[in-house]
């Protein structure tokens, strides 16, 4: 037989933990916890995804600029080169987690359009100008660009994108790799010598 007492405890507990179940004071609170940190997740996933892609932009836009500039000049100098590759370089700002390295090329297609031979070659690596490839390397172009006696500049640009997280877990992630390759012919000239190249 149950003592009265008991049966009173037991109520007890019921209608506590019925009370507790009703009350509705703090869910508010208690919702906003659990959703906030997937809100937060998904805030930086977005802002890090848009970033990615405008450096991706840039990245290209660097290639098509460099290009552009070196293509305009008649001749050009050690000096001239490395300081449009510069130029190229300022343009990822404010971008600054990694740098782009930038290798323009002057390309000779032989007479018969069966090679294709670097001319001259500068590069820019983290930051530091120095020479590309070898002059008289034979190098490769795509087939509808490979006309007899023709001169082309080519621009590649490419950057190791370093993403937030990534700072954030010591390199837990690879850098995602981002990189373009322009090609353009001379505007006013036939060739474009570089004299101390």
């Amino acid at each position: 037989m149950m003592r009265a007492g008991a049966h009173l405890r037991t109520a007890g507990v019921w209608r506590k933990a019925n009370r507790f179940w009703s009350d509705r004071r703090g869910i508010a609170a208690v919702e906003f916890a659990l959703i906030m940190p997937i809100l937060l997740i998904m805030y930086f996933v977005t802002m890090e995804a848009s970033q990615a892609i405008e450096t991706s932009k840039k990245v290209s836009r660097i290639g098509s600029m460099v290009a552009d500039l070196v293509t305009q000049q008649t001749s050009v100098v050690k000096a001239d080169v490395d300081a449009i590759m510069q130029i190229g370089s300022v343009t990822l700002q404010p971008y600054s987690r990694s740098t782009p390295s930038i290798t323009i090329t002057a390309i000779q297609v032989s007479a018969d359009a069966t090679k294709a031979l670097v001319v001259w070659s500068r590069k820019l690596v983290a930051g530091v100008a120095s020479s590309g490839a070898a002059a008289t390397t034979e190098t490769t172009v795509p087939a509808t660009l490979k006309i007899a006696s023709t001169f082309l500049i080519r621009v590649e640009s490419n950057l190791g994108y370093t993403p937030v997280i990534e700072l954030a877990m010591n390199s837990a992630f690879n850098p995602i790799n981002m990189g373009e390759t322009y090609y353009l012919r001379p505007r006013r000239s036939v060739a474009i010598p570089c004299g101390d190249c």
